[in-house]
């Protein structure tokens, strides 16, 4: 039991400083503002006792403690009469300290509501968080007694109502989507065009600035690394470093507190009005495969307090935890309780955030059941049957390092995926590796191999060259090796076989000849994802050349290592990337739901796909084997199964090697040049039906109809 504190009024069987205190109900969870107080609900199987915490207004004073005297099932609730949104708040949870059990509850530390739908205050680091005393011989078997109050963030009360006006969620289909992948801070951070206050903030990602370049340049949906409340692990502290990235949830219903300049959670719901109001979905990339708090020698803040045991996946019969995450911890998804609070956390942002999808970090965490990964697990399966889930869109980043958690292509409809099969292949096609033809082949038409079954659409597939984690496109083509020296891990982190080429000067350099060369390379690598069937995704700043300085794993960079340098911004290149982006827009050849099979079409009798040669002739077998085949042809047209009454056709050309004699098809009279990564600023032109495909190039025709 905790010692009382003098200072702290006391709490009373059914009122407390003009406060009626009643049973309250067991839903909905969390602190839910009825108009005449607060209700509290708050799960937790294998407690004792819980104690509801009270603050003033700056938390630094715990001003009573109420118990939740009433339980329903395993849910402990009161209602609080009198009491506001802007409360502060946090629990005490009794019950067993025996980690060899997998119980940690420890009252001594002020743990956070995991319901919490804002949070006020930062992290403090202290041993006093630890629920066991830190240099103890008997490491976590000890328990420690300090009070942990002052060190941690408070849970607030919120009135989540806002007036979201004619506010329509785009619903734009996968077919049509780009998706932009973005760092709320990094976006805005050095960006001239955001008022220097709102800078780093979710008001500040939605500003003028930001939204006419998303515009501009065709994207519909921004995807934010995460966006929930975290912390900074203590180990970056001590280095002087911050969690960048994100990935060490806090809070599953709160906003990050850094991003919200006014404090208020109406920052991020206006942030998502603006965003839809210029016709783009905002997707969150969520965390809940593992929480901050660690393994066994982590801190007590929120799970680990509340009920270890039901939270987590434990192993040794309890003591440490299953560690399928490289975190330290992996939350526990076949429990019924941990479930409901993730479907409830995804329909929060969906219902009240107005948020249009999500992207699942380690989903292959969150498909695992006790026998192994499972496509019909109750996460997959409670996702599928939802009525406000299956509304958005769905993301998987399909791995994680735990047993067979490699799953690409494993995933149930209506998942998409990350596909880094199509990030590998695409990098190694362009370096000039060999026998890389095949692969560019698969990649271009879905990577039907892993998504053509059960259904699935060619939009399962999310195609990306570069991603927050690893290179830019800038650094992947001026590095050979990663320099991640700033990390403080003596560069050892981050990837080591990254697929790059520097063109033949390692890191920044002036010579015009290196510089075209790389610029030549970006300009294919970017072609080919737009030219893929899929749903292209590009990182935020290979628009306009943005380097890290070769850090390949800037998590830990909260500064302009990580942050897009807008003042070196490359305009050519935004133009660029705008231009493959209308062109993708402007035909429907090239942004399918359909797979091709190269079968014949009722139309016209042509097959929806036609592999070529640079001389026109489809490749023999040994072509295909061939490591020296370097240019690769192909026909594309609308799928022979939708038997659509349209000529629409794209002929593209993809060499790697030096400059080749090309023939056109014959199966359009004429062709027109659209696009020549050789000459980026090139007006499409009416074409010969023989002409050269210049060294290091990507071409696409269209056919003119008479």
């Amino acid at each position: 039991m905790i010692a009382p504190n003098p200072n702290m009024a006391q709490a009373y069987p059914d009122r407390l400083s003009g406060h009626a205190i009643s049973d309250g109900r067991p839903w909905p969870m969390g602190a839910t503002f009825d108009g005449e107080g607060v209700n509290f609900a708050l799960f937790s199987a294998h407690a004792e006792r819980v104690e509801l915490c009270l603050f003033t207004h700056d938390g630094r004073k715990e001003m009573a403690r109420i118990p939740l005297r009433e339980r329903d099932g395993d849910i402990w609730h009161v209602h609080v009469g009198g009491l506001t949104p802007g409360s502060l708040y946090g629990y005490r949870v009794y019950g067993p300290y025996a980690p060899e059990g997998g119980h940690r509850f420890n009252p001594n530390k002020l743990l956070l509501d995991p319901y919490a739908r804002q949070l006020s205050g930062r992290l403090k680091w202290s041993d006093a968080m630890m629920g066991y005393k830190v240099g103890s011989p008997r490491a976590d078997l000890s328990f420690d007694t300090r009070d942990s109050a002052f060190a941690v963030p408070k849970s607030v009360v919120v009135d989540p109502s806002f007036n979201w006006g004619q506010d329509r969620a785009p619903r734009r289909p996968l077919h049509e989507t780009v998706i932009y992948e973005a760092h709320v801070k990094g976006m805005t951070a050095l960006h001239q065009g955001v008022e220097k206050a709102l800078r780093g903030s979710f008001l500040g990602l939605a500003s003028d600035a930001v939204l006419d370049h998303l515009v501009k340049l065709g994207i519909t949906a921004i995807e934010l690394l995460p966006a929930h409340a975290f912390l900074d692990d203590r180990f970056l502290v001590a280095k002087g470093l911050r969690n960048y990235w994100g990935y060490q949830t806090l809070g599953f219903f709160a906003p990050e507190p850094r991003y919200m300049s006014k404090g208020e959670i109406w920052e991020f719901q206006t942030m998502v009005r603006r965003f839809h109001a210029a016709g783009i979905e905002v997707i969150l990339d969520v965390v809940y495969n593992h929480s901050g708090e660690g393994d066994e020698l982590g801190p007590t803040l929120s799970f680990r307090g509340i009920d270890n045991r039901s939270y987590y996946r434990l192993r040794d019969g309890g003591r440490y935890y299953v560690n399928d995450t490289g975190t330290g911890n992996t939350l526990n998804l076949t429990h019924p309780m941990v479930l409901r609070m993730v479907m409830d956390s995804l329909r929060y942002w969906v219902e009240v955030m107005h948020v249009d999808g999500f992207r699942f970090d380690l989903a292959s965490v969150l498909g695992r059941e006790a026998h192994g990964f499972d496509p019909q697990s109750g996460f997959f399966d409670a996702i599928r049957q939802d009525p406000v889930l299956t509304k958005v869109k769905l993301i998987a980043e399909p791995w994680d390092i735990g047993p067979g958690g490699y799953q690409l292509g494993n995933y149930p409809h209506p998942f998409s995926e990350w596909n880094d099969k199509f990030r590998d292949g695409i990098r190694r096609f362009w370096r000039g590796d060999n026998g890389m033809v095949p692969d560019l082949a698969k990649r271009l038409l879905g990577s039907a191999e892993f998504f053509d079954r059960a259904g699935r659409t060619a939009c399962s597939t999310v195609n990306f060259i570069t991603a927050h984690d690893g290179f830019t496109l800038e650094d992947l083509v001026a590095f050979t090796v990663k320099r991640n020296w700033a990390n403080g891990e003596d560069n050892r982190d981050g990837h080591g076989d990254n697929h790059s080429d520097n063109m033949g000067v390692e890191g920044e350099t002036s010579d015009p000849a290196v510089l075209a060369a790389r610029a030549l390379r970006k300009r294919n690598l970017l072609a080919t994802l737009f030219l893929a069937q899929g749903v292209p995704m590009l990182l935020a700043g290979d628009e306009i050349g943005n380097s890290q300085a070769g850090n390949n794993n800037a998590y830990a960079q909260d500064n302009p290592i990580g942050w897009i340098d807008w003042a070196r911004a490359d305009p050519a290149q935004a133009a660029f990337v705008a231009r493959l982006i209308a062109l993708r827009r402007d035909n429907r050849v090239l942004r399918q739901r359909r797979f091709l099979h190269g079968l014949p079409r009722g139309v016209d009798g042509l097959p929806d796909v036609i592999w070529r040669r640079p001389d026109g002739e489809v490749p023999r077998p040994e072509d295909w084997h061939d490591p020296g085949f370097r240019c690769l042809c192909v026909e594309l047209r609308r799928a022979a199964e939708g038997d659509l009454d349209d000529r629409e056709a794209i002929f593209a050309v993809f060499n790697t090697g030096g400059p080749v004699a090309l023939k056109l098809p014959h199966t359009a009279p004429h062709w027109r040049l659209v696009l020549d990564t050789t000459r980026p600023d090139a007006p499409p032109m009416a074409a010969t039906t023989e002409l050269e495909a210049p060294a290091h190039s990507v071409l696409v025709f269209a056919p003119i109809h008479s």
